[in-house]
């Protein structure tokens, strides 16, 4: 049986510019061959085989012609698969998406193109660039800088550029940039004309530099600009002092460290990238399945007799409500259960299944939630869904109060045994800004994973931030100096205290 082939346009870099219909095709792909130029946080959309395809090697990398990749494709179509050709920008704007479908087509082979938001307007608006302007330019041309070099001559016609009434952009251009910029100079175009060069356009390590056309070049190596880059020579580029938002994002070009568990960091993910921050994930727990099933299950056979039923993270939420669905039960045998929250992440976990808190506390944390419970649990029955380790807070000030209390251990919290490789090179050397810490577990199994490399630049050339209080003290116990702690106990908080210690 033959599969089928997306060829999909991945736009420039920021994840947040792939279309819908590029992640249902991630989503139904079971392999995924993605461009070195690929931004991996797109990778999240897919559980499929992910292979990194270059067609020009750098360190690591393996390097792949054309050719190569047209092979696999074909092969892992014919052997019924269903794959995702994830390419940067659009297929077909210098993308060879062309050649790929031509080469498709010639064996049968059933495909479909997924345009993606090319490089040339994500590179200009994300630096304030508007291509097209009444006053300035109605007409835009893309133009590659770099050429097949089996041509006998080029085919880029610099007289006509040279006349070309509007904004010129050239795509691969930066090595052939002192060329570019003589051939259209000598081609009649205006030393004077506004220029710019975008360097790793719509990423939080975007670079914008801007100049005349004739000292673009010097300007361009004094910067030490590297590809990716696009070259952007007309009017509109006066426009970007008034246009430009994107570089003043709040952590623009900070290097962040996400050290929940992989498959819960997508929150916290997607807020580093709208406040113009890489993150890097590096996760220092595991969450698994509770040491006892059998125990949740008794407990859950009882779910009717409770009062009160407390949860203190997303994980202990879904860790009984998912088994309670799993068992063939819903909702409807928490009774007249009311129900308290740590948190505002933990109450929106609830009404994933529907449930709306009773009390959720000004502040997140334990001795809070103790003190809004106090009063209400007097002779209750209270149940906490809780991981088999943590602090023993409510245990203590809810049975002081009268409670009838009870809990079950509902998920693992698990240290990791080692940092991923790459991620734990970059800690090593130096290359984050920030790391954030969300709980005293997480501290104490970072404090653990660092090797004396990677302590090296605590507190110098990388910070830590805690999530609270509590975690922070968690994290000086062991070691770990900590710059910065939220005074909103969330992600979001963490967030705005790196901001604030800029």
């Amino acid at each position: 049986m033959s599969g089928r082939v997306f060829l999909v346009g991945a736009g420039p870099g920021d994840p947040g510019l792939l279309t819908l219909r590029g992640k249902a095709c991630l989503e139904a792909a079971d392999l995924v061959l993605y461009d070195g130029l690929v931004n991996p946080l797109l990778l999240r959309h897919s559980h499929a085989t992910a292979q990194r395809t270059c067609r020009v090697g750098g360190p690591g990398d393996r390097h792949l012609d054309q050719a190569e990749i047209n092979r696999q494709l074909i092969d892992a179509a014919k052997s019924g698969l269903t794959v995702c050709r994830l390419k940067g920008g659009d297929p077909f704007i210098f993308g060879r998406g062309s050649e790929e479908a031509a080469a498709l087509a010639a064996e049968g082979i059933p495909f479909e193109v997924v345009p993606g938001i090319t490089a040339a307007t994500g590179a200009a608006v994300y630096a304030g660039i508007s291509l097209t302007h009444r006053d300035h330019a109605s007409a835009v041309a893309f133009i590659t800088g770099h050429e097949d070099p089996a041509k006998p001559e080029s085919a880029v016609d610099y007289e006509a550029l040279a006349r070309f009434p509007g904004t010129l952009v050239f795509y691969m251009g930066l090595h052939r940039l002192p060329q570019i910029v003589e051939r259209l100079i000598a081609a009649g175009k205006s030393a004077s004309t506004p220029s710019a060069v975008v360097n790793r356009a719509t990423t939080s390590r975007q670079r914008t530099v801007t100049a005349t056309l004739s000292e673009l070049t010097e300007v361009v190596q004094r910067a030490r600009l590297s590809p990716p880059s696009l070259v952007i020579v007309g009017e509109v580029v006066r426009v970007r002092a008034q246009a430009k938002w994107f570089e003043d994002r709040p952590l623009f070009g900070k290097v962040i460290g996400i050290t929940r568990p992989e498959d819960q960091a997508e929150t916290a993910i997607d807020q580093a990238v709208a406040m113009g921050a890489l993150p890097v994930v590096i996760p220092a727990i595991e969450i698994g399945p509770p040491p006892d099933i059998s125990a949740v299950d008794a407990m859950l056979d009882r779910l009717d007799q409770f009062d009160w039923l407390v949860f203190t993270s997303v994980n202990g939420v879904r860790g009984l409500l998912l088994q309670l669905w799993q068992r063939g039960s819903d909702v409807r045998k928490l009774g007249r259960c009311k129900l308290a929250a740590i948190g505002p992440s933990t109450a929106t976990a609830l009404e994933e299944f529907s449930l709306r808190c009773d009390v959720v506390p000004d502040e997140y944390r334990a001795e809070t939630l103790a003190d809004a419970l106090v009063p209400l649990v007097k002779d209750q029955r209270v149940l906490w869904a809780r991981a088999d380790r943590g602090r023993d807070v409510l245990p203590e000030r809810l049975k002081a109060a009268g409670a009838m209390f009870e809990q079950v251990v509902v998920y693992t919290n698990r240290d990791v045994t080692e940092l991923p490789a790459a991620e734990l090179a970059m800690l090593e050397r130096g290359e984050l800004d920030w790391v954030g810490i969300s709980s005293p577990s997480i501290a104490r199994s970072l404090a653990k994973l660092l090797t004396p490399a990677a302590r090296q630049h605590l507190g110098a050339r990388t910070r830590l931030c805690a999530i609270s209080p509590v975690t922070a003290a968690a994290a000086e116990e062991v070691g770990l100096p900590v710059a910065a702690t939220a005074t909103d106990f969330t992600w979001d908080g963490m967030f705005a205290a790196m901001v604030r210690c800029q």
